[in-house]
């Protein structure tokens, strides 16, 4: 195991990609950064952590060799306490990545990975997945979202939405303005529309489902904003739903 500590008034980006095992972050308040990198020793030994200005930079630099020897073992662990509102540029081939507190902004990269974030994201969002699935928290911005075949469920959404799967599912629980967007072959699509927006959707299926809990462009939003989502895409044999945001 190795540890390391930096002071990081002003800290502005985490980068952080391993190969396999596990990823934790949890931002908090203050000013100072811990890293704990455990796991294999040999692993540990040859992965960096090294401060770049405002950025802080975990990587590892071994042999990819080296993985299937310690596949089944301990593997390799990151656990990085950093503070609020950094942006997050999180990637692994087969690591869990679980993200708790505040960001600025989260790029997430994974092939087999879970992807688990209970934390706010002020900004944008990007999230690629392979067969790992995608849990997220409330999203500030835009979210970009592609999976080829694990679930992705996402909180509120304040910018638009664009979603592409081949046979994992997507939920987005609340999109109040902007563009919806989706492809999907199998996988279902379900977007809720926050109380008070309207919606205009222009969407089909081959084989699936379609549905819509709300009217078109029959409920007038009461704050009077006039907010209204636009939801377009298509499924091959995936369900499409459209509600109401709880």
């Amino acid at each position: 195991m190795s540890e390391h500590q930096f002071h990081t008034p002003g800290l502005r980006a985490l980068e952080l990609g391993i190969p396999v095992g596990g990823i934790d972050v949890e931002t908090i308040d203050g000013d100072e950064t811990t890293v704990v990198v455990s796991g294999d020793p040999k692993l540990v030994e040859q992965t960096r952590v090294e401060l770049h200005g405002d950025a802080l930079v975990i990587d590892f630099h071994g042999r990819r060799g080296l993985l299937g020897m310690t596949i089944g073992r301990s593997a390799l662990r990151v656990q990085a306490r950093v503070p609020h509102g950094v942006a997050a540029d999180l990637s692994s081939a087969s690591a869990d990545i679980e993200v708790r507190g505040r960001l600025a902004s989260l790029d997430a990269k994974t092939a087999s990975g879970d992807i688990t974030v209970a934390a706010e994201i002020d900004g944008y969002a990007t999230v690629k997945t392979v067969s790992g699935d995608v849990r997220l928290g409330r999203v500030g911005g835009d979210l970009n979202v592609k999976s080829i075949s694990g679930d992705v469920a996402a909180g509120a959404v304040a910018g638009s939405v664009a979603a592409k799967s081949v046979s994992g599912d997507v939920r987005v629980e609340s999109v109040r303005e902007g563009h919806a967007t989706f492809a999907s072959v199998s996988g279902d699509i379900e977007i809720g529309i926050a109380s008070g927006s309207d919606v205009d959707v222009d969407a089909n299926t081959v084989s699936g489902d379609l549905s819509s809990e709300v009217p078109l462009a029959s409920e007038p939003a009461k704050d009077g904003g006039g907010a209204t989502v636009v939801v377009r895409g298509k499924t091959v044999s995936g369900d499409v739903r459209v509600v109401r945001a709880a």
